[in-house]
């Protein structure tokens, strides 16, 4: 090493970053001169927007669990790449956000640098678990191990260094900080657990919901619930927790219908804002909540007893005291596969458009493919109803419900996942945020799928404009491209199909043509999701 960029290329790489999403420009100069002599080491993904790089490098935590990270200049370049910190932040992904600054003997001075914005420091401790500036050559290794462990500390969460243009270039003593141990998590009391066990044994009808923070508790939830025989149910984050070709994994409707009738809810790794904003609970229901973060299961409500610890760890523990009780209840296979069934049938019902659509992606996607939603109506109902095999296989942006984070997401995804099939969707107006990611496809031969579902409205807005503001629509009528045009200027494969029932066939022809793939789909006016993922109490 004989550079600050050095130091800060060679900690990713002695912490096992081995690919950094980025956007070279003036201020990370030099880094990039550094990823140049590394380029046999560490991968540089070279982004068309710097909100395009950090959701590619949140795609690839969000899908694999591992840190990742992305690079860009300061000021405007970082403030683009902010929604996507936003979103990992929700999402409890560890991102590590690097950032250019102005030099350091400017910042703070208001002298009109290039790229300067007030306190991007401080604008970045809003946004992350931990923000530090580099400010020497010699402390970037430190600084990168510090950070590096405080993002997988307890709650994972992004975290953010920025480094001066003349910090990057000074030279540097060659030390290398070496991964630092990370504190064990602690686990909560054999006497809780215990409780928590009796509690759920008690129980007539058990429930148990799981989010994007039990994607490493599978085989925990699957012991729980078999032992129960609980109802599973998951909305956007925890999908794929349990294989959801068990019948103990439930669709939204059949856990809102359930809702009503238990007692003892086990929350694992959830908000479960939901079901508790919009279901409503009373004194008779009690909430056991496993979850890494001690603040979360006091946020809406106090649950009857909170078990704080990391996810996987805790719900193994609570598996343990469960059957070591003695014997599991009964099988309710037939009964869970009756309401599974009426759950799909309503949804049939609600939202055939959707279904049908949702159906045709699941038949063309292997197994072990990875889904990647969006704020589009295919996407709405796919939180509900999308059967989701193993963990980490479908990826959202959680309550951020962010537009246009999908498809440079799932290029993310994509990359970190080599061998396994990727499908975003995405409707016309989230798709232009980042259309430009194509040639990043291109560039890099990253083989994903995109199907674009076009209506030519931001299809949401128009449905809340003419429903709730007496068809006052505005703004939200859209001018497009001819996007299956657009995808072949790029040299893509793309197709338009405009029936679901030939959608399976053109991803099938997609994914067997290598590369980069779009199919465009013409819509109309589907019909709303929300009666159905926003409902009232129902007792």
């Amino acid at each position: 090493m004989t550079t600050g960029a050095d130091a800060l290329v060679e900690s990713m790489l002695a912490h096992g970053i081995d690919t950094l999403f980025a956007l070279p420009g003036a201020q990370i100069d030099h880094l990039f001169a550094s990823l140049h002599d590394r380029s046999d080491r560490m991968r540089t993904i070279v982004a068309r927007h710097e909100q395009g790089a950090g959701y590619m490098a949140f795609g690839a935590a969000r899908s694999t669990g591992k840190p990742s990270a992305y690079a860009v200049v300061p000021g405007p370049g970082w403030l683009n790449s902010a929604s996507s910190l936003l979103t990992a932040y929700g999402c409890y992904a560890p991102v590590m956000s690097i950032a250019g600054q102005i030099p350091s003997a400017s910042i703070g001075r208001d002298f009109g640098e290039l790229h300067e914005v007030p306190d991007q420091l401080g604008l970045a401790a809003g946004l992350t678990k931990r923000a530090e500036r580099i400010d020497s050559a010699e402390s970037a290794s430190v600084k990168f191990a510090e950070a590096y462990s405080s993002m997988l500390s307890g709650t994972p969460r992004p975290v953010y260094l920025e480094m001066p243009p003349d910090i990057m270039g000074a030279p540097s003593n060659g030390a290398l900080t070496p991964p630092l141990a990370r504190p064990e998590s602690d686990l909560p009391p054999d006497d809780d657990i215990e409780r928590a066990a009796r509690t759920l044994l008690a129980a007539d009808e058990p429930l148990i919901f799981v989010g994007g923070g039990a994607q490493g508790s599978s085989r925990a939830v699957r012991r729980i619930a078999g032992f129960l025989q609980a109802p599973v149910g998951a909305l956007r984050a925890g999908r794929g927790v349990i294989d959801e070709r068990s019948y103990l994994s439930q669709p939204w409707p059949s856990m809102h219908e359930a809702w009503a009738n238990s007692s003892v809810v086990l929350a694992i790794g959830t908000r479960l804002d939901f079901p508790l904003r919009m279901w409503g609970f009373d004194e008779n229901q009690q909430f056991i909540w496993i979850d890494a973060d001690p603040d979360r299961p006091h946020r809406i409500t106090e649950p009857a007893i909170a078990l704080v610890g990391e996810a996987s760890a805790v719900a193994s523990r609570l598996a343990d005291a469960l059957e070591q009780s003695g014997a599991g209840r009964d099988s309710r296979r037939r009964e869970l596969e009756g309401r599974k069934a009426t759950a799909v049938a309503e949804l049939d019902q609600r939202m055939a458009p959707q279904m049908a659509w949702l159906r045709a992606i699941r038949s063309a996607l292997p197994d072990d493919g990875i889904f990647v939603d969006e704020v589009t109506q295919v996407g709405y109902a796919s939180w509900m109803w999308f059967p989701t095999y193993a963990p980490r296989t479908y990826v959202s942006s959680g309550y951020q419900g962010n537009l246009g984070y999908g498809f440079p997401t799932a290029i993310g995804v994509k990359i970190a996942n080599p061998d396994r099939p990727v499908i975003a969707i995405s409707g016309d107006g989230g798709f232009q945020y980042g259309a430009g990611e194509l040639a990043t496809a291109v560039k890099h031969d990253v083989s994903l799928v995109v199907v674009v579902f076009n209506d030519g409205w931001f299809g949401n807005v128009r449905r809340i404009q003419r429903e709730r503001y007496g068809g006052r629509i505005h703004g939200s009528d859209l001018v497009n491209p001819d996007y299956r045009m657009l995808a072949k200027s790029y040299g893509i494969f793309s197709e338009r199909v405009a029936a679901a029932e030939d959608l399976e066939g053109a991803i099938a022809r997609a994914f067997a043509a290598g590369g980069p793939a779009l199919i465009e789909v013409p819509v109309g006016e589907m019909p709303s999701p929300w009666p159905t993922v926003v409902r009232s109490r129902n007792r």
